[in-house]
């Protein structure tokens, strides 16, 4: 019996192994593309226009900052709050509608809501606003509406008996439980819409995505990375900075049992 259980460790042991061995070789491996890519950039001098064209670089930047920064303030507002109404009982039966309505929004190609938002909002930064809105909406509502539902009953039976009002439960309970699920849908939303933001150029919204266009449209490398490479570097810089957040805010208990 011994020596059927050892050998069933050490293969999970070689299993384990394996695994982390062929992590480490795609990390460094990506690692090095990355490197490579950076080195044929600036040997190329594609990243020049970032330097010799600062001034608008730096105001494309800012668009870029406060179309992802108004349209995920929006999205929180509008589907953090949707989500908790959802899972209150008494509006439990508008669950079905409301959640195909907002994974509707969702599968229509990001162009396509532009396109038709043009003719309502008109060119300009409040129609690539409003796309960019429907498009973080989904994450944020689903992640709230799986959080509060996956507490468990027995922790908001016990609160019910201790004398908790509803508004005590939703604060004190539900919503410190499921902090992780909702953080978790606000950092995808943001991160998407960091990269959608680009498609704003479309519209006249501005943002990076001017750069990236021009790129384009013109055949230069150099537009096209000095554009493209913000984008990808914000989009990850954010992803960490939230993610710092997720820790600060979530509790390390709740945490733990969630990744278990």
């Amino acid at each position: 019996m011994k020596s059927k259980e050892n050998r069933t460790w050490f293969r999970k042991d070689d299993t384990v192994n394996t695994k982390k061995i062929v992590s480490n070789i795609v990390r460094y491996v990506v690692y090095a593309l990355v490197i490579l890519f950076f080195g044929w950039a600036i040997k190329n001098h594609y990243f020049d226009y970032m330097f010799s064209q600062s001034n608008t670089f730096l105001h494309l930047l800012k668009q870029h900052l406060q179309l992802v920064l108004v349209s995920s303030l929006l999205a929180l507002v509008v589907a953090v709050p949707v989500g908790i109404l959802i899972t209150r009982k008494q509006f439990r039966r508008a669950e079905w509608i409301v959640s195909n309505t907002v994974n509707f929004g969702q599968t229509i190609p990001s162009l396509a809501v532009l396109a038709l938002m043009i003719s309502i909002l008109g060119i300009g930064f409040k129609t690539a606003i409003f796309a960019l809105f429907i498009y973080s909406l989904l994450p944020i509502y689903r992640n709230t509406v799986a959080g509060i539902d996956s507490i468990d009953e027995n922790l908001i039976d016990a609160a019910r008996g201790m004398g908790m009002k509803p508004h005590q439960i939703l604060f004190r309970i539900e919503l410190p439980n499921a902090a992780y699920s909702i953080l978790a849908g606000i950092r995808t939303a943001v991160v998407l819409n960091i990269g959608t933001a680009a498609l704003a150029y479309v519209v006249g919204g501005g943002g990076l995505g001017v750069w990236i266009f021009t790129g384009i449209q013109l055949f230069d490398n150099g537009y096209l990375i000095s554009g493209a490479i913000p984008v990808t570097i914000l989009a990850i810089l954010v992803d960490l900075l939230l993610r710092l957040i997720e820790r600060l805010v979530v509790p390390k208990g709740t945490k733990q049992t969630l990744e278990m």
